[in-house]
């Protein structure tokens, strides 16, 4: 049955966020329910279990909270299945619970962003089971694309589109239709040329709205108009054009609409309501378009994130990002880890978990100087590596059960956080609690937050000075531009300007320690620095923070 909570409220932030448009300059932390803290003890993670950990957040010193789905889904792929989306999957509470994670993230000052996810749905969704159970004829199925297969007897799917997760776009249902799944066959794609498509979603965002969060990310924004006629692609292995490539079911000029029409949407709230595009597109300026003024207000930087350790990369993706959004007045993102993609300080490491975690500090200092927005995604402050060995029996990624999908599996990133203890699960839940959905390596006990705390030379604390001193210095993070200054090579170095202050942020990406003249007082440094005579010798993989 529904849960329905009938209280509004809107967020006291009054105490930490007195300047407007909060989201320019936000750092904002991703929470995966399921893997960051278990309330009730059967090593699952949950919506009281976040709540009782958000002092924890308060502390670390972000500025909200965005939220992995939590909503009644068959948890086909971990809950970007919904099938209802006004209610939570009793795995994760009841609304109740939702409710009192919104109040108390308010109290604290943190703000609650929350994922929707409209390109599909799962197919326990009722408007899906109704349209299987009507047959061919039910008018529900115009709000999927349902098509007749091709040759002779429709046995060959309707076209040549592949699923992200490997293998064919299509399944066929008993009566001899199909239906079209961008991801798992459990997961049917909307047709938003349906108007109660629009009038549905319309609805879900102002139920959202109505209980008091702050903002929306919105999963595969990218996707939800397909091109006229669902033409063919004509390549066999599509998986290997998206995000660089254009396609006709990812990235058509028809998305906009959509969006123009939630924002009007966004503007009847009180209190500064957002919404974040997860848009994979061939170019940033392509996602530029997702943030046009009357459009959505940030979108991820996925160029950004998939860039190697390399000064000359990073330097140009830094300023084509820049360039893009400032075109279109939006503030830049920067994000290095999320719960699709391998953590950065495993991707950083090269096979040294050492050099991987150096770069990895060095990376989040170059992150948060930048000007915009700053994504930190669950375990980083904790340094936690990838994990690479889970059991085969253990994985939940659809991904790794189709071949030809996303290379590896998603699951490395989810495996939940380790809070205290000595052993697995190492704090997830209360004492007398279960192990947790997925396994924990027994090296995590070095990178518990219990294990951390207090310790200065660890992460957890490396992290919380950085986002203090960010929050001291406005000229990191905000504003829209760099100077670069001239620096040696494999060494990036730019200075921030704002009416409060100047700091420089210096990188140096080389595998060997480099001499400097020191641009002023060191604010922060993601290893130790050497000194002396206006000189300084910065370490490899490092970044200073300096006030000029």
């Amino acid at each position: 049955m529904p849960q329905h909570v009938t209280t509004a409220h809107t967020p006291d932030t009054s105490n930490t966020i007195a300047h407007r448009e909060w989201w320019r300059d936000a750092v904002i932390y991703q929470v995966y329910p399921r893997s960051f803290a278990d309330g009730n003890g059967d090593g699952m993670g949950d919506l009281p279990g976040v709540t009782a950990r958000l002092p924890y957040l308060k502390r670390l010193g972000v500025d909200a909270v965005w939220l992995s789905p939590f909503y009644t889904s068959p948890q086909a792929d971990a809950g970007y299945d919904v099938a209802d989306y006004r209610t939570v999957d009793p795995m994760f509470g009841a609304m109740p619970d939702a409710d009192a994670l919104v109040r108390e993230a308010h109290a604290l000052g943190l703000r609650v962003i929350v994922d929707v996810v409209p390109n599909h749905c799962s197919e326990q969704h009722e408007w899906f089971k109704q349209a299987l159970r009507d047959g061919r004829d039910s008018p529900l199925r115009e709000r999927f694309h349902f098509r007749p297969g091709k040759g002779e007897d429709g046995q060959l799917p309707p076209n040549d589109w592949e699923s992200v997760f490997g293998g064919p776009a299509w399944t066929r249902v008993a009566d001899g239709d199909w239906y079209l799944h961008l991801f798992a066959p459990e997961q049917p794609d909307f047709n938003w040329e349906h108007r109660a498509v629009h009038d549905e979603f319309h609805s879900i965002l102002r139920f959202w709205l109505d209980l008091g969060i702050d903002g929306f990310r919105i999963d595969v924004a990218h996707g939800l108009v397909k091109a006229a006629g669902l033409p063919d692609i004509g390549h066999e292995e599509q998986v290997k054009l998206l995000g660089s490539q254009a396609v006709p079911y990812f990235d058509q000029d028809g998305v906009h609409e959509i969006y123009r029409s939630w924002r009007r949407i966004l503007e009847e709230y009180a209190g500064e309501r957002i919404a974040v595009a997860e848009a994979w597109t061939p170019t940033v300026e392509r996602s530029a378009l997702y943030l046009r003024p009357d459009e959505l207000h940030q979108a991820f930087n996925f160029e950004y994130l998939t860039t190697g350790w390399d000064a000359a990369e990073l330097r140009a993706v830094i300023d084509r990002s820049l360039d893009a959004m400032n075109s279109v007045a939006a503030p830049a993102t920067w994000v290095l880890s999320n719960h699709d993609v391998v953590r950065h300080s495993t991707r950083f490491s090269e096979g040294d978990e050492a050099r991987g975690l150096r770069r990895a500090k060095a990376a989040t200092l170059l992150m948060l100087a930048l000007p915009g927005s700053a994504y930190i995604y669950q375990g980083e402050e904790l340094g936690l590596p990838e994990v690479t060995e889970l059991p085969d029996e253990v994985r939940q990624d659809p991904a790794f059960f189709r071949s030809a999908g996303q290379d590896g599996t998603r699951d490395g990133c989810r495996v939940p956080l380790p809070w205290s203890g000595e052993q697995a699960p190492f704090g997830f839940g209360p004492a007398d609690g279960g192990p947790s959905w997925l396994p924990q390596p027994a090296s995590w006990k070095r990178f518990s937050v219990r294990a951390q705390e207090g310790d200065p030379a660890s992460t957890l604390e490396f992290y919380r000075s950085a986002l203090a001193v960010r929050r001291e210095h406005p000229a990191l993070g905000a504003g829209r531009d760099v100077e670069w200054l001239d620096a040696p090579d494999g060494v990036l170095s730019f200075r921030r300007t704002t009416a409060r202050g100047t700091v420089v942020c210096t990188v140096n990406l080389t595998a060997e320690p480099v001499t400097i003249a020191a641009p002023g007082t060191v604010l922060l440094s993601s290893a130790e620095s050497v000194g002396a005579a206006g000189q300084v010798s910065i370490p490899a993989d490092a970044t200073v923070w300096w006030a000029a």
